[in-house]
């Protein structure tokens, strides 16, 4: 049954490009309709704020500037984490002929509330959630609070109804989202403005009473901010295993007894559950009535509920990141998580350019925002850089506004030997050595230490359900023959270069804005440079674009375009994996196990793990070839995890278009002269690294970057050649 339009917009058309077509759902304060983008042809949703309607009108310009601020607020965080919902645009909309009124565009979901999950799974009788499973489910909402904590943003209405579940509730792989980021605030700025706080019956609320803390029914007790979400997201998390809904109440007088009552707290024994003594004291604190005797972020409040169930440090989750300030950028993409850390909260980074981006969870890193600048955060170095997010996530560098070409360019045949020149190559030639163009045995053979891709058709890219915006689209792409190194640059031949003195030594230290001389202490000691004999036959790292670039370029080779790169991992078969579509472990690639969560309790820095209960045998680093179950079907190794590969392409996100287009020849992405003079060119780097803690961040498809200039432990290269 169709739902009624109080609005009237369906059927009409916002900005020229959001076609209005059913009403789903409707609240206190908005009424959200879906629509189609006229262009794109894909669905969004459009939450229009009628309750700015009841303002005054000397005090609505003032409150439309601050749902703008809001909105680009909730903007800038969803670009950081996979799990806030993605605001792409936002704008006012004439009713009636002559009421303005704000609208967000946000992407579009298919799924259902966690409000209406547990409807349904009380309604049919299913059994309450272990807290473990609840921890799992409920793990992407606290990476998003974590964010947006580390930056002083509160949400202030964390509920059932604002968390979406994508997929099936009771799968491992299920994700969720958090809606509503940044409402709260301007609902209750509305409500002052309107004269309206005091009501509670038929009105629009700036915060549920059913999961309302002390503060949010009393000023007296305190401020609002963060520790107000460690409150809510307690509540939710026993919603899970006790089956019980908030606090305990039937009216907001009873509610607010419940809330601030210190003789009764809502914790799960007293509710019912069965827990330890530890997970007790973790939600008594939670919920304390006083918020200075609260976990102050629930970054603090989640580590502590999983370590008292045995687990480590939530695992770094963020997304792609937004334009900030120059000023605001600090520390490390090369952790792209937000890290949140044993001796304070989390921290947050970020780097953009000009397309959106998604990413996977522990801190931050995963978007596609219109007209926005962003890119995942990741673990591609190591600390805290939120978002997880991204967000991943996760230390981030500014990149500024960046245009990127619409149509990629061929790929550079410069440096490639003629074929009479070429001259048979020796075989024993260590892994990931110098060999001279003149090694070549003939224009269809490669040198050796390295594999010959066939090259033909593939789709580059992903439109998978898990993928995220900067993997979208797929589109058809077709590549002629290359060469590529079987595995990874070695320390060995890279010391060969620079002791020969046609390449720069590699850093013994690690290099990005404003890292800290506690992030240096702990690592400095990754870059292999500094054990160069333990330490042979493991890939190089700490060494800039512009390095790796240089070190191929002596052999006659050059770096891989992300093309290159894609179609060598993954074939035309479409697999998820370079090895195929089996989930990571530690027999297939060198990720974040035991080993590395050993490393991050002694170091204080903490990404969390891909696969907890295995060790893959190297908490930093591994010899090159010691995963030979992860090769590829063309024989290289290591092309996901060990270290992030550099690769030629500037990065830009694809163009949508692209997927409709015909077939592209040898794509190098965006040329550098189309982009804006003075601005920074992020590299794309592919394939995860070491301590890369969630399974997306070594999918073939996925796409993160870093300024060239970047050292980083995380970060090394292979070489690739054109036949």
């Amino acid at each position: 049954m169709a739902r009624a339009d109080p609005l009237g917009l369906i059927g009409t058309t916002i900005a020229e490009k959001y076609a209005m077509e059913a009403v789903v759902g409707e609240g206190g304060f908005a009424v959200v309709y879906r629509a189609t983008h006229v262009l794109w042809k894909r669905p969004v949703a459009v939450k229009v704020f009628k309750a700015l309607g009841d303002v005054p009108p000397a005090d609505r310009a003032r409150l439309l500037e601050e749902f703008i601020r809001e909105g680009a607020l909730l903007a800038e965080l969803s670009e950081r984490s996979a799990a806030i919902v993605q605001a792409r645009d936002i704008g006012t909309v004439n009713i009636g002929g002559t009421e303005s009124i704000p609208y967000m565009v946000l992407e579009w979901l298919e799924g259902d509330t966690l409000e209406a999950v547990l409807e349904k799974e009380r309604a049919e009788g299913i059994p309450h959630r272990t807290l473990e499973e609840a921890v799992r489910l409920l793990e992407p909402v606290a990476h998003a609070l974590a964010l947006a904590h580390s930056k002083g943003i509160a949400h202030r209405d964390v509920k059932p109804a604002n968390v979406f579940v994508l997929g099936h509730p009771r799968a491992n792989e299920t994700s969720v989202k958090l809606l509503d980021f940044g409402i709260a605030k301007v609902v209750s700025d509305v409500q002052k403005a309107a004269g309206a706080f005091s009501k509670t019956a038929g009105n629009a609320t700036s915060f549920t009473p059913l999961y309302g803390s002390p503060e949010q029914f009393n000023r007296q007790v305190g401020a609002t901010g963060p520790w107000t979400d460690v409150f809510a997201l307690a509540l939710l998390t026993n919603d899970l295993i006790t089956g019980r809904e908030g606090l305990e109440g039937d009216d907001i007088v009873q509610l607010a007894f419940s809330s601030g009552n210190p003789q009764r707290r809502p914790t799960p024994r007293t509710y019912g559950a069965t827990v330890s003594d530890a997970v007790e004291q973790v939600f008594a604190r939670a919920v304390a009535v006083p918020p200075a005797e609260r976990y102050q972020t629930a970054g603090e409040f989640w580590n502590a509920l999983r370590s008292a169930i045995g687990l480590s440090a939530m695992m770094g989750r963020m997304s792609s990141l937004p334009g900030m300030a120059a000023s605001d950028v600090v520390r490390d993409s090369s952790l792209a998580v937000a890290l949140t850390r044993a001796d304070s909260g989390p921290k947050a980074n970020a780097i953009t350019v000009d397309a959106p981006m998604v990413g996977p969870s522990a801190g931050t890193t995963a978007l596609e925002p219109v007209n926005k600048s962003w890119g995942p955060a990741l673990i591609i170095g190591g600390l805290t850089i939120a978002l997880a997010l991204a967000g991943i996530l996760a230390a981030m560098h500014f990149l500024g506004d960046s245009t990127p070409s619409d149509a990629p360019v061929p790929i550079p045949s410069a440096g490639v030997a003629s074929a009479s020149s070429a001259l048979s190559s020796s075989s024993s030639a260590p892994p990931g050595a110098i060999v001279p163009a003149t090694a070549l045995r003939d224009a269809g053979s490669c040198a050796a230490g390295m594999v010959r891709i066939p090259g033909g058709d593939f789709f580059m890219g992903s439109d998978d359900k898990a993928a995220l915006d900067n993997e979208r689209p797929a589109h058809p792409v077709h590549l002629e023959p290359y060469c590529l190194d079987a595995t990874e640059t070695t320390v060995d031949a890279y010391v060969a270069c620079s002791d020969s003195g046609k390449c720069l030594r590699a850093a013994k230290e690690n290099d990005w804005p404003k890292i800290t001389p506690e992030e240096s202490k702990y690592l400095d000691p990754l870059c292999n440079a500094n054990k160069q004999k333990e330490h042979h036959d493991h890939p190089v790292n700490c060494v800039s674009w512009d390095q790796a670039k240089a070190f191929c370029e002596v052999s006659g080779s050059r770096l891989p375009t992300e093309a290159e790169w894609e179609f060598a991992a993954r074939g035309s078969d479409g697999r998820v994996y370079p090895w195929g579509d089996e989930a990571p472990n530690a027999t297939l690639l060198n990720a974040c196990g035991k080993e590395c969560g050993a490393w991050q309790l002694a170091s204080k820095i903490q990404v969390g793990m891909m696969y907890p209960s295995e060790d893959d045998g190297f908490p930093a680093t591994a010899p090159v070839k010691r995963f030979p179950k992860g090769q590829t079907k063309f024989g290289n190794f290591d092309m996901a995890g060990n270290v992030w590969e550099w690769t030629a392409d500037v990065y830009a996100t694809y163009p949508k278009e692209s997927a409709s287009k015909p077939r592209v020849m040898n794509p190098a992405g965006p040329s550098e002269a189309g982009l804006e003079s003075g601005k920074p060119k992020a590299r794309v780097i592919r394939g995860g690294a070491f301590n890369g803690s969630v399974a997306s961040w070594v999918r073939p498809t996925f796409r993160y970057f870093d300024l060239p200039e970047k050292k980083s432990y995380g970060i090394g290269f292979r070489c690739a050649r054109s036949l």
